[in-house]
């Protein structure tokens, strides 16, 4: 009797004819499938758009309902030339977004004509424990139809009342000088009170366009 096929690296031939049973129905169901536990733990909270606005600002929601919240910046344009986008809070009770910040910054850009590359620190954009000034959070943009900047910052545990309050911010723009400039900031708000307010602003004029949305992390 002639020997026959019937395993092709361990897997039964029978198994594999079974691949001609497997429809096109099935193969959908694959877009379909749930896996148990894994969920986005970010849930939206609320958004503001620019009109031309002066300041874009959140005065309600930041609270103890989430340790963790993120603030996303979706395409923030100016309505001047060589500006940045700044933020300031306020503290549970206050008011004037003049909480005292100490900061570090630096970015990293390459030219779009490939001229030039950096990595620096820009100890002009960074805060003292005892500047109440508005913290830069790019590194100026233009009123350039294609210039803008996007990007998150995170602020933790804005309700805690034993800590000073920790945040970190990343941030991508399309320079005014046609770079890629990508800028990292780090700090504290340096209080003790809970943050309740943030406010969100440019150098100087008005942001033309753009949107920020706010969301809270869950806590497990």
């Amino acid at each position: 009797m002639a020997n026959t096929v019937k395993k092709v690296n361990t897997v039964a031939i029978a198994d594999i004819k079974n691949i001609n049973t497997i429809t096109d129905s099935d193969l959908k169901k694959i877009n379909t499938l749930e896996f148990a536990g894994i969920t986005d733990a970010h849930t939206f909270i609320s958004s503001v758009t620019a009109s031309n606005s002066s300041t874009l600002e959140f005065t309600s929601g930041i609270n103890s309902t989430y340790d963790v919240y993120e603030f996303h910046f979706i395409n923030i344009h100016p309505a001047n030339d060589a500006v940045d986008l700044r933020f300031q809070v306020n503290a549970d009770g206050g008011s004037g977004y003049n909480e005292a910040m100490a900061t570090s910054f630096f970015r990293t850009k390459h030219h779009e004509d490939g001229s030039a590359q950096e990595i620096a620190y820009v100890a002009g954009y960074d805060r003292a424990p005892s500047d109440a000034t508005f913290q830069p959070l790019g590194n100026g943009t233009s009123t350039d139809a294609k210039h803008s900047t996007s990007g998150i910052l995170t602020l933790y545990a804005p309700s805690n009342t034993t800590h000073v309050k920790h945040f970190l911010a990343q941030l991508v723009e399309a320079h005014e000088s046609d770079i890629i400039m990508d800028t990292y900031v780090a700090g504290y708000v340096n209080t003790t009170t809970a943050i309740d307010e943030i406010q969100f602003k440019m150098s100087a004029g008005n942001i033309a366009t753009g949107e920020i949305r706010m969301y809270g992390l869950a806590k497990s």
